[in-house]
């Protein structure tokens, strides 16, 4: 059995005019995030593999959820190509996980996160907003054989 948590980036500032992988996020994403990993720190552990896309937002996003599980940073692997809009490229890195992972944590961005969830889970999300967690457990033993899977848990900050 796998389990795959798919984060999405928190809010993030359209305020200044800077590349798209260099933007923050904003007081409220901050405060959302917050929320949502202290909604969710029963679901974690230190047996964990996180992998997070290069982009500032999604950085400081894994940073403040492993902050509030009380995990260490040092954990967290910055991944170029999870900065993806595209749900078949992301299938291709969740594919490439290594077997003795049974809990993969992606740190990422829509639309490549509402497409693979309605890919992969049972449940159908319109969008997957911001700071949302979404729990999918898939009845393999090899990553690179994931397929239709069993969505666990959803957590999105407007429901805490």
């Amino acid at each position: 059995m796998k389990t795959l948590i798919l984060i999405r980036h928190a809010k993030s500032s359209w305020d200044l005019p800077i590349e798209d992988f260099k933007r923050e996020i904003t007081l409220s994403g901050k405060e959302k995030s917050i929320k949502v990993a202290k909604k969710t720190i029963d679901d974690v552990n230190s047996d964990v593999t996180i992998w997070c896309s290069y982009a500032r937002r999604t950085k400081q996003t894994a940073k403040i959820f492993l902050e509030n599980w009380n995990l260490n940073q040092n954990i967290i692997e910055i991944k170029k190509e999870l900065y993806t809009f595209d749900a078949s490229k992301l299938e291709v890195i969740v594919k490439s996980c290594l077997n003795d992972c049974q809990k993969l944590i992606l740190f990422g961005h829509n639309s490549a996160i509402t497409d693979f969830v309605n890919k992969f889970g049972d449940i159908y999300i319109d969008n997957v907003p911001t700071s949302a967690f979404v729990s999918i457990i898939f009845y393999c033993n090899n990553w690179s054989d994931i397929k239709k899977g069993k969505t666990n848990k959803i957590i999105v900050p407007r429901d805490i």
